[in-house]
């Protein structure tokens, strides 16, 4: 089969655009038919099991198919020029940019993988793959022949299509997939998707039927298993509760709840105003407390101080050019 193929008509994501990017078209996402990077490091922040000793051999990726108004990572999946939280810039002197990255080949992608194998990474880490699984596909092949053997991660918003992570079976050994909203007005307020809840728990489903229950080697280093990440936004209290319940009540022990404290009211978060603040650090306890009792025991909680904008990454091309 050839990957590159399904770029005829891109229904990679559940947005469904179904343009042809093989010949020149654009979709929601913006990306074109070439790989667009913007960052390859060792990284230092994820879940202890992800990032723990040397790191995880993190790749960015450029574009997005979602597109949150609350994006740390606009400037790579939005393109838009700011440099601090929104409560602090003046929206008039926002100009458009062309979002970050180098635009790269499908081999070279096979050889970045192998320099963070070499520089002793966990793992591989793909952060918002999704509009370009054909090429990492593509990649990955080239690289297993090469003696890629470290765990490859997919961390995704959430927002593929179930056909894209059928596509994937085989190799990815992790997923690290969001739950952002649990209802629908949210996830289309702040997100422009009216079903993300409903295609959340259809992927994450497949996911699990790929990768098992999570399995550690012995320094606790994850190298199978489902990761389901939460970033609790402010107000959401009972929105991020549902998520609990439905993650809690269909997987119990099977996959790992990571609860995120991390929220800074970013990008277009001045916009709305219930979420342009940070977020109350009791109603993060309280979903902690909330998790706890209802029996969840496989999770991952911050610590308070996370929601600071030291822990997000500067996307300065490292590690992209040979």
């Amino acid at each position: 089969m050839n990957y590159l193929d399904l770029l005829n008509e891109c229904t990679l994501c559940n947005r469904d655009c179904k343009v042809n990017r093989n010949n020149g078209e654009i979709g929601y996402c913006k990306a074109s038919n070439i790989l667009k990077v913007a960052k390859a490091s060792l990284h230092l922040w994820e879940e202890p099991p992800i990032s723990q000793g040397n790191g995880s051999g993190t790749v960015f990726f450029s574009h997005c198919n979602l597109k949150c108004v609350f994006c740390q990572n606009y400037n790579i999946s939005q393109g838009i020029s700011v440099n601090s939280s929104s409560s602090d810039f003046n929206k008039n002197s926002i100009k458009n940019t062309s979002i970050v990255g180098a635009e790269i080949s499908i081999e070279r992608l096979s050889e970045i993988f192998l320099e963070l194998q070499k520089k002793g990474a966990n793992n591989i880490n793909l952060v918002t793959p999704t509009h370009y699984v054909p090429q990492i596909i593509e990649s990955l092949k080239i690289a297993k022949k090469n003696n890629l053997t470290i765990p490859v991660l997919y961390n995704t918003n959430s927002y593929d299509s179930i056909e894209t992570i059928k596509l994937l079976d085989g190799y990815i050994d992790v997923y690290l997939p969001d739950f952002k909203y649990f209802d629908n007005k949210y996830s289309l307020k702040y997100s422009k998707v009216n079903d993300y809840a409903s295609n959340t728990i259809k992927i994450i489903d497949e996911m699990l039927r790929q990768v098992g229950t999570p399995n550690f080697d012995s320094k606790g280093n994850i190298l199978k298993g489902v990761v389901v990440r939460h970033l609790m936004l402010p107000g959401l209290l009972f929105d991020s509760k549902k998520i609990i319940d439905i993650l809690y009540n269909r997987y119990k022990t099977d996959i790992y709840i990571s609860l995120m404290n991390q929220y800074i009211p970013m990008f277009n978060a001045c916009d709305y105003p219930e979420i342009n603040k940070k977020l109350n650090p009791k109603h993060y306890d309280s979903l902690i407390n909330y998790a706890l009792d209802i029996g969840v025991v496989n999770g991952f909680i911050q610590d308070e101080g996370a929601n600071i904008s030291d822990f997000i990454p500067e996307f300065n091309l490292e590690g992209i050019e040979k």
